[in-house]
């Protein structure tokens, strides 16, 4: 598989939208067919690239050792926001200690998930971010299906 225009920058960041979707298919189409993105990766995570901007999509799922007490859903209520910001990033470590001196709270330090290195944080509201660092998917190493999905 050719894996150019993955959000991976090679200095600095580049912003993407994280979304908790309930039929990965059905809202890949929607965002290519409907909204002219092209995928990027098809599945786990299906990545489109949307204008100058990346759309992210996985099915939701229970906690991860890098943030622990969080559950992701798609949405049940539309007055209730369930996505969050997705920050990718060529250096996580640098940004962690850069965030961090100027008063980010992470909920864990970044954590090894195999296709990338990750960790949250909070903005002042309480809305979640996740910074990422593109590892393993660079070399074809790729998250593990959702829980349940096979």
């Amino acid at each position: 598989m050719h894996h150019d225009g993955l959000p991976a920058p090679d200095t600095g960041l580049v912003l993407t939208h994280f979304l908790t979707v309930a039929d990965v298919a059905r809202s890949r189409a929607f965002y290519t067919d409907v909204l002219g993105g092209e995928v990027v990766l098809a599945e786990n995570p299906c990545i489109v690239r949307l204008a100058n901007g990346w759309i992210i999509m996985n099915p939701g799922g229970g906690p991860t050792p890098d943030k622990p007490d969080v559950t992701l859903r798609p949405p049940t209520d539309l007055n209730t926001a369930t996505s969050f910001l997705n920050i990718r990033v060529a250096d996580i470590q640098t940004c962690y200690r850069e965030w961090s001196a100027k008063g980010a709270r992470f909920l864990t330090p970044p954590i090894d998930r195999k296709a990338e290195v990750r960790c949250y944080l909070r903005d002042p509201d309480g809305y979640l971010i996740e910074v990422g660092q593109a590892t393993g998917m660079l070399h074809g190493t790729f998250a593990d299906p959702p829980a349940g999905t096979r």
